[in-house]
């Protein structure tokens, strides 16, 4: 009874005419964009971090993880930690929303031109590839504008406050960086790395789905809406995922920042080029270098990325996949059928 009271005082609502009004798609576009931007603020430190040990910068090389974390906290103060984070943050927010709509529309249109085709983690895996690479060619910019300003390291604020030089100062925020990469290089000088961030996406994109959705595949269903399953579950799909396509990571994050390194006025290298530059001239360790701190981002990164944004869906009412896909069906039938009968 009382479960009847409150549908009807929620259909009284004028947020739950709201909600119906909104459509499925900007339902998915919000709660993707809250996910990621929550995810990637969580991790943020950690992300830094790996950025210094990937593009090899200097003071860095043999820090490790403590000795990173305090010579940042020494030379940049608590907010070093976060250096690049607000073009990580606008980057992020806008990629997820991308991503996460991306995916479920993939999937929905996978679905409506093949009825016939099962339901299971494969239709993830190619519905997460194209929606992966779909949100970086949108989004690509932002990520190199987050490398190169995360890669920059920098004094304390007081020695800026008495107008000291800051040799180590290229670039003075998200507009700078992108005004001046686009005065130098053009739009190519933007997609610089953009090669391997494609080629790491689409495996890892596919196999993040599949494997979140493997796994909540075989939970009771009594547990599936546990969020500690939906932590677990992601934990694990970012664990593999990210395993498989770290060293294309590496190589991206070292041609995003060539341009600041020795090699500013050489010729630029592709993706084959720094793969065999990085193995020859580094070791063919430094393609995994980091990789212990990304275990230590990407799991709860991914964890709470999945968490957060089916905690939005069911927040904003979002149906099911199943109750998507079948309304297109059924609209895409309904369609026909009336040119059948006004034909």
């Amino acid at each position: 009874m009382a479960e009847g009271v409150d549908g009807e005082e929620r259909r009284k609502s004028p947020l739950h005419g709201i909600e119906n009004s909104i459509p499925v798609a900007v339902k998915e576009l919000v709660a993707g964009g809250v996910a990621g931007g929550f995810a990637k603020t969580a991790v943020a430190p950690l992300e830094r971090v790996k950025i210094l040990f990937q593009t090899r910068r200097a003071e860095f090389r043999t820090a490790g993880l403590f000795g990173s974390f305090q010579k940042i906290a020494k030379t940049e103060g608590l907010m070093g930690f976060y250096r690049g984070n607000g073009a990580s943050v606008a980057r992020i927010v806008p990629y997820a929303a991308l991503h996460y709509m991306a995916y479920e529309e993939y999937r929905r249109w996978i679905i409506l031109a093949f009825p016939n085709i099962g339901r299971g983690p494969v239709l993830d895996l190619v519905s997460g590839s194209i929606a992966g690479g779909t949100a970086v060619i949108f989004t690509y910019p932002l990520d190199l504008v987050r490398t190169k300003l995360a890669f920059q390291v920098v004094e304390t604020p007081k020695l800026r406050a008495q107008g000291l030089s800051q040799p180590g100062i290229i670039y003075r925020g998200i507009f700078d960086c992108i005004s001046k990469i686009f005065k130098q290089h053009g739009v190519r000088g933007l997609y610089r790395g953009v090669g391997p961030s494609l080629y790491g996406i689409f495996p890892y994109s596919g196999l993040k789905f599949y494997f979140y959705e493997e796994m909540k595949s075989h939970v009771p269903e009594k547990h599936k809406k546990d969020i500690i399953v939906k932590l677990a579950c992601g934990s694990v799909a970012g664990l593999i995922g990210q395993t498989m396509t770290y060293p294309l990571d590496v190589i991206r994050r070292q041609m995003q920042v060539e341009a600041l390194s020795a090699s500013e006025h050489g010729l630029t290298k592709g993706t084959y080029e720094s793969f065999v530059s990085i193995v020859q001239n580094q070791g063919w360790r430094q393609l995994f270098s980091g990789l212990s701190i990304n275990y230590l981002k990407v799991v709860p990164s991914v964890a709470i990325g999945f968490t957060v944004y089916d905690v939005m869906k069911s927040w904003l009412k979002v149906p099911s996949r199943e109750e998507v896909a079948a309304q297109v069906v059924r609209e895409e039938t309904s369609g026909q059928l009336s040119s059948l009968h006004s034909g």
